[in-house]
């Protein structure tokens, strides 16, 4: 019954909230979120594995997904998505190398800046730490009109990170950097150059934003999104792709610059295995996480995908909501 109760406090104004922003339902606390909610609705081609969105200058919604060649979707009303074919559908085969000859590329992250589409994606195979993030960039965002801009930043034995699950953010300033990283030492960052997308010449650090040092190094799919004052850092915590027996959970911590020190609503260091949860399984939603956050309709918008207890990946959708601390909880 909390859990009915709960949903039903916000039904109401999840209209409101939609057309109004975040802002109408800032007299509700993340302490009325501790029993989650459930996704809301999706029809259409909803299968999807680490989704990212963007929104388009004429209002489509674009979702871009691991899949053979990157999978594509599109929706007119964020809830009613249907198939828009694959980013590569001749193949990619530059990247081979990393996946074995596979085409199963992973975690794209897209964006929309200076008139085209940004896709920073990756290829690697699972549980290896030969991995590549490359960038494509494309004016329509269409199956096959993406062009290859090569290789940001790959990962070795010869290092301490693993170059998967990247994402763009630009500060406030205007400068590009993308995070990344999955297990091994944790999470990183690294500069870009705003002009072409591209790693930056003048400034090469890799900087470390997260880790989970006690926990074998169960942290990825970083996500930076600047709201207010705050730059939060969302990521995923423990196990992925296991099906129903997912363990992933969606963490949060912000900081005010973007390159950190990012820390949790107790203080922790993210650093230090800090991170405030705002999303776990529940019910029959089974490891929901590699979540993405779009600023929509004056509110922000959390998608991630989740296993069913047939153990397909699902789309799931969410609305944000900030408490008087500014801290994130969903509903």
């Amino acid at each position: 019954m909390a859990r009915k109760r709960w949903r039903g406090a916000f039904a109401g104004l999840a209209a409101a909230v939609v057309l109004g922003g975040a802002g109408a339902v800032s007299a509700l606390t993340a302490a009325d979120a501790a029993t989650y909610p459930n996704p809301g609705r999706v029809t259409g081609d909803t299968g999807a594995h680490d989704p990212t969105v963007v929104r388009a200058p004429d209002g489509r919604y674009i979702l871009a997904a691991t899949g053979n060649n990157l999978s594509l979707k599109t929706s007119t009303d964020r809830v009613a998505w249907r198939n828009a074919g694959a980013v590569w559908p001749g193949g990619a085969p530059w990247t081979t190398p990393y996946t074995n000859g596979g085409r199963n590329l992973w975690a794209p992250d897209i964006s929309y800046h200076n008139g085209q589409y940004y896709l920073y994606y990756s290829a690697s195979t699972f549980g290896s730490q030969r991995s590549a993030i490359f960038l494509a960039t494309s004016p329509t965002a269409a199956s096959g009109s993406w062009t290859n801009q090569g290789l940001i930043i790959e990962s070795s034995n010869a290092v301490n990170y693993n170059a998967i699950d990247p994402n763009l953010v630009v500060d406030q300033s205007g400068q590009w950097w993308l995070s990344f990283g999955s297990f091994w030492s944790g999470l990183k960052m690294i500069r870009l150059d705003a002009g072409t997308g591209r790693r930056s010449t003048s400034d090469t650090a890799v900087r470390a934003i997260a880790s989970r040092p006690n926990a074998g190094g169960a942290i990825e799919a970083p996500v930076i999104h600047r709201r207010g004052g705050y730059y939060y850092l969302w990521v995923s915590f423990d196990r992925c792709c296991q099906g129903a027996s997912s363990t992933y959970r969606v963490m949060a911590g912000r900081s005010t610059s973007v390159t950190g020190p990012y820390t949790d609503r107790n203080g922790t260091p993210l650093t230090s295995g800090g991170g405030t949860e705002v999303l776990a399984g529940h019910d029959a939603i089974h490891g929901p996480g590699h979540q993405a956050v779009l600023t929509d309709g004056g509110g922000d918008v959390l998608f991630y995908h989740y296993y069913a207890d047939n153990g397909a990946s699902y789309l799931g959708i969410n609305l944000i909501a900030y408490d008087a601390a500014g801290w994130p909880y969903v509903y």
